[in-house]
């Protein structure tokens, strides 16, 4: 594409708690790198997205970075906050308003599950008084529902988080850096069946940043810019079963990640056997393995066989969040989806140490999904 846009700049904030620091603090440190990494200062960037969930607004980073007077723009979207920046950041970048585009988030949450009020997000309060707002119960629903559908069995569950924290004890940037073994996993906590303790993610802190530009200029910036082949964002349609859905559809339609993960491999031009390294969402284990068929991996119903036979492992076929994904960092909203395109350029610029994949992967690709219902994609070039 003729407008290509590039990542010149990372940077992050280690995931985890940090009670001396601020979530807009750990924010400021996040852009600081990313813009280092870059080369270039903040007076430089001529249009900037970024959210926080907990920890106040995004753009109040700018009376750390200085006050340059650039626009920026506050996102709030759920789990997708990160990804819905960086589609904003590149939409300006190809749109010509800017030559240099920011994507940063950050956030602070409280110990304890996510359990917001039903009626912000326009439901009757029976939806909460059932405890479904309280986020586990959805989520252990939907993956019993998945399971009982598709032949799924809770090894699969287990297996997930088993590499989530093997993949996070290679990783220095991860909150959770000890591997778990199975009758760990298997045995822990039931917190909402099928799911149990070490099979969720934690709310956490942390920040992420990064710096993009028109890849015709990159490597002025970088000597290894990463290209963003696709940046896409989608909502649920009539039908689709989410977060925050307080009934059944009669007739089922597919869920946002499916329309996401479509744009995306048509705008890239590019197909799910493409793709040599990628981050799923993974709020759960039962999340990651509905996530796999839907974003164009495998069959429903393929995924026990994949993560029995070792496919989605560090040195498989098809290697899932090499960093540890949300179940070995923790997830504060704002800064979660950037933390997997940090990790996706980390491993096309083969820097990711113990974690590298091997093969001198090309192509990456990175998914979140929030509440209510909100699925962004992106796929990344060497």
């Amino acid at each position: 594409m003729a407008n290509d846009v590039a990542i010149i700049g990372i940077g992050l904030h280690p995931f985890g708690r940090h009670d001396a620091l601020s979530g807009r603090a750990q924010g400021a440190i996040a852009l600081r790198a990313a813009l280092k990494d870059a080369g270039i200062g903040w007076d430089a960037v001529g249009v900037a997205y970024g959210g926080s969930h907990d920890a106040g607004n995004a753009d109040a980073l700018c009376n750390d970075l200085g006050l340059t007077g650039l626009p920026f723009i506050n996102v709030a979207n759920g789990c997708a906050t990160g990804g819905s920046a960086m589609a904003s950041a590149v939409a300006a970048i190809r749109s010509g308003m800017t030559e240099f585009a920011v994507a940063v988030g950050f956030d602070k949450h409280p110990r304890g599950a996510f359990n917001p009020h039903p009626r912000d997000w326009g439901l009757p309060d029976w939806y909460g008084e059932t405890g479904l707002m309280l986020t586990t119960q959805f989520f252990a629903l939907k993956t019993r529902r998945y399971m009982h559908e598709h032949g799924i069995s809770e090894e699969s569950l287990v297996r997930v988080a088993q590499r989530a924290f093997r993949n996070g004890a290679l990783n220095p940037d991860a909150w959770r850096r000890r591997e778990m073994s199975y009758a760990e996993i298997a045995e822990s906590m039931p917190v909402n069946l099928p799911l149990r303790q070490y099979m969720f993610c934690n709310p956490a802190e942390g920040g992420a940043a990064l710096v993009l530009c028109p890849a015709e200029i990159a490597k002025r910036y970088h000597p290894k810019p990463i290209i963003v082949k696709a940046a896409v964002v989608r909502t649920r349609h009539h039908g689709s079963f989410e977060v925050f859905s307080p009934a059944l559809a009669a007739q089922q339609a597919p869920a946002p990640t499916v329309a996401a993960s479509r744009a995306a491999f048509e705008q890239a031009g590019v197909g799910p056997r493409d793709i040599d390294v990628l981050q799923l969402q993974d709020t759960d284990s039962g999340s990651e393995v509905i996530h796999m068929a839907e974003n164009g991996f495998c069959e429903h119903g393929e995924q026990e066989r994949l993560l029995r036979d070792g496919d989605t492992e560090i040195d498989g076929r098809l290697p899932i969040n090499t960093d540890g994904g949300c179940l070995a960092n923790g997830e504060p909203i704002g800064a979660s989806g950037l933390r997997q395109v940090i990790e996706i350029c980390t491993q096309l610029r083969q820097q990711a140490g113990a974690r590298q994949v091997p093969g001198n992967p090309r192509l990456g690709y990175t998914h979140v999904y929030g509440a209510p219902g909100v699925s962004g994609v992106t796929i990344l070039q060497r």
